[in-house]
């Protein structure tokens, strides 16, 4: 039986944001969001007991502030050293602020022997102020849609969370000289944007709740991806003045352009991207895509990989010493 002392590891997936339903705000509840876990690329921290805290490896300057800040919150009376041994672009659109902060949060509190529930880390460390989609994925996984800010403080509500079809894969497209919007740019965006009509808000309402969420259950592609691709158009078109046009970046938009020319049924940006996806029936169809489209890729600056969607949460494993030596080895 594993113990307190035996060192631990914690994968977190990386997620797409989808977009939102609801930015006008006037029926009681803001933003709602939708979203996919991807079960291919995330955050991997491994953390053991130590004389002292300490974290090495990539985002090591982000992932020491989460540290800090769990040692006060949670009060840690056993030191962690934290080793980030997989981590994801920041700012890309992926979710690797709440992933690397919750990976963290579990591995310290499990260490500390300390029962603390994700979204209890999540309030800690301040992530999921306006979507609940990456504390969704962290948990449950799949496909994730949440209920929006209310009056109550804290992450959004998780309100349907689906299996997504094992068969159906994800080409993430990502622009390595780009970064999305964060912080107090991000910020300043959402001040500054034109209001949110409530017809806008009904319209994207209809599309997550009459469209998407029954195509998904019925393994349906072609209806799934008309309901993302007006949803992305919508939000897409209400942010271009924040971001530059429907997409951040202007060579993922012309990738995605080109994916569309093909037949892909379902394309967009994640968040502020400037990562984008295309979503396709299966495995074959995303390599013969990425293969005819590799010289348009090269001459881009851009770099793809196929995901499938994760349909559980993050995993958390502790083992004896001997055990992790070995696998590492």
């Amino acid at each position: 039986m594993a113990d307190a002392s035996e060192p631990i590891t914690v994968f977190a997936p990386a997620r797409l944001h989808l977009g939102f339903i609801d930015l006008h705000g006037g029926h009681g509840r803001r933003f709602g969001s939708i979203g996919l876990a991807l079960d291919d690329i995330g955050t991997r921290v491994q953390a053991h007991v130590a004389r002292g805290f300490s974290v090495t490896g990539e985002d090591a300057a982000r992932a020491q502030r989460h540290l800090a800040k769990l040692r006060r919150q949670l009060k840690l009376q056993r030191p962690v050293a934290l080793s980030i041994e997989q981590s994801m672009q920041p700012h890309s659109g992926l979710g690797s602020g709440t992933q690397l902060a919750l990976a963290i949060g579990a591995a310290a509190a499990k260490l500390n022997e300390i029962d603390v529930s994700p979204r209890q880390l999540a309030d800690l460390l301040d992530r999921g102020n306006r979507s609940g989609i990456g504390l969704g994925a962290f948990e449950y996984g799949g496909f994730l849609v949440d209920g929006g800010r209310g009056s109550l403080p804290g992450a959004p509500p998780l309100i349907s969370r689906l299996h997504f079809p094992d068969a159906w894969r994800v080409i993430l497209l990502f622009d390595p000289s780009a970064q999305g919007l964060h912080g107090t740019n991000e910020a300043r965006a959402f001040g500054e944007l034109e209001p949110f009509t409530q017809q806008q808000a009904h319209e994207l309402a209809h599309a997550v709740v009459m469209r998407a969420l029954p195509a998904v259950a019925e393994q349906d592609l072609a209806a799934f991806g008309a309901a993302i691709n007006l949803i992305q158009q919508v939000i897409g078109d209400y942010f271009a003045a924040a971001q530059g046009g429907r997409y951040t970046s202007a060579r993922v938009a012309d990738m995605l352009s080109w994916l569309q020319s093909q037949g892909v049924p379902c394309v967009g940006q994640t968040s502020w991207g400037p990562t984008g996806f295309a979503i396709v029936a299966d495995e074959a169809q995303a390599k013969d895509l990425l293969k005819s489209g590799a010289r348009r890729l090269r001459s881009a600056g851009l770099e793809c990989k196929i995901c499938k969607a994760r349909n559980r949460g993050a995993s958390i494993e502790q083992r004896p010493i001997q055990a992790a030596e070995q696998a590492a080895g």
